[in-house]
């Protein structure tokens, strides 16, 4: 028990003093291991085995693809102009502009799922934008980082196909459960920008018109930008919830897909297939070794009793699969103030996948749960991720109180649809 503690104590002191996820996590399992008598450095000599078990996943294939074709759509420009299009359509109306930034979210989420670039991207352009409308700070920066994390959620999200293979669950069921919770968080972000608009106009004006344009100008111009995302998104996610393709396959698809784009729209060139290679590489590398990192720490866990310790407590103390839900859900979102998606579904998620088959817990509606609370990490101050990117992309335009102020409502309606697919499971359709 004490060396299960000593683990994670000395990973988190790791974590606080700088050192990064994946030798913090690796690094603390080979200190313990080699320290303490209850668990034995022999251990790790399973490690090769798992890292060529990790390499040779054709679930795992699929993370690397999605993000290369995201990184495509966003280096070719066509995100930029969808978001600069829709918010010319959508701001003749109180909140036009924030409810334009939602469905560019939705877009970029459905073609890319690369958090980092939507909300860097859409705080480059977006937020001054608004700021200069007469838009709160607040608003604008909460329904920016709001927006671009929907990529967690919405197919084809990196974290759905993350919990997929660590669940042992089919990733295509995953995309196909996460279609309904996706439309009702997004229409509680419109809700919620439209009420906010209608009590406290000044907050979310609506804007005048460009002289000399006309709307159906605009429309045409943003079906003219949407489309050929919306018609790659269509054949890659199509494709898997018909069964034509795998997950794999389908990334793929969409990785070719989007190259296809660029040189139909005339705006492929090598510095942009160069840019998402190496992006892609880079992000990739970063996952494989936290999770490599978070193998060795498992098998020293594991090895220490640590599994069998958190198994027993949950099914002899934590009786009802309802506490244990509600339990599990609270550790993860409290992990989520201080670290990654990643590490929690690499080290925290593997823990609980005993006791969802021992209370007899669907997987499928349980991994849409985690999905759903991991979603909140990106927003919960102070080391929630989109908070970061989003400062970094406006610099003084907006102070950070404003940031974490803004990201508080999207928590609480994030929350929110946790509780509706706790309460009312039948909304997970797959």
């Amino acid at each position: 028990m004490l060396t299960s503690i000593l683990l994670f104590v000395v990973a988190f002191l790791f974590l606080f003093v700088g050192i990064p996820v994946a030798f913090a996590f690796g690094g603390a399992a080979l200190l313990v291991a080699l320290l303490s008598p209850e668990a034995s450095l022999s251990i790790l000599s399973l490690l090769p085995s798992r890292i060529y078990g990790i390499m040779s996943n054709a679930t795992l294939m699929a993370m690397p693809l999605f993000i290369f074709m995201g990184l495509v759509l966003e280096k070719s420009g066509m995100a930029e102009k969808l978001l600069r299009n829709i918010g010319r359509l959508f701001g003749s109306i109180r909140g036009g502009m924030a409810i334009g930034v939602v469905a560019v979210g939705v877009l970029l989420a459905a073609s890319t799922g690369v958090v980092g670039a939507s909300v860097v991207m859409m705080g480059v352009i977006a937020v001054p934008a608004m700021l200069k409308s007469g838009y709160s700070p607040a608003l604008s920066s909460g329904v920016v980082a709001a927006s671009g994390t929907l990529g967690q959620i919405i197919p084809p999200s990196i974290v759905l196909i993350l919990l997929g293979d660590v669940m042992q669950v089919s990733v295509g069921d995953l995309f196909a459960a996460a279609i309904v919770p996706s439309l009702i968080l997004v229409l509680f972000y419109v809700f919620f920008i439209l009420a906010l608009a209608f009590l406290k106009p000044a907050l979310a004006p609506a804007l005048k018109g460009e002289e000399g344009e006309s709307l159906r100008g605009v429309i045409l111009e943003t079906l003219q930008t949407s489309l050929p995302p919306i018609g790659l998104i269509i054949i890659v996610l199509g494709g898997i919830f018909l069964g034509v393709v795998t997950p794999t396959e389908a990334a793929a698809l969409g990785a070719m897909g989007s190259i296809l784009l660029t040189l139909f729209l005339r705006s492929f060139s090598l510095e942009l297939l160069r840019y998402a290679a190496i992006q892609t590489v880079v992000f990739s590398g970063m996952i494989f070794a936290i999770l490599i990192g978070a193998s060795a720490f498992t098998l020293v866990f594991n090895d220490a009793g640590g599994g069998d310790l958190i198994f027993d407590f949950f099914s002899d103390h934590l009786g009802s699969p309802w506490a244990f839900i509600w339990v599990a859900m609270g550790v993860v979102f409290l992990l989520g103030f201080f670290i990654d998606f990643i590490e929690i579904c690499f080290v925290v998620v593997p823990l609980f996948v005993p006791l969802v088959g021992h209370f007899g817990i669907d997987p499928i509606w349980f991994a849409m749960l985690l999905a759903i609370n991991l979603q909140t990490s990106f927003l919960t101050p102070p080391f929630g991720f989109a908070l970061f990117y989003l400062k970094g992309a406006v610099g003084d335009k907006l102070k950070t109180s404003a940031i974490y102020q803004g990201a508080v409502p999207f928590i609480l309606l994030q929350l929110l649809l946790l509780g509706i697919v706790v309460a009312f499971p039948a909304v997970i359709v797959y």
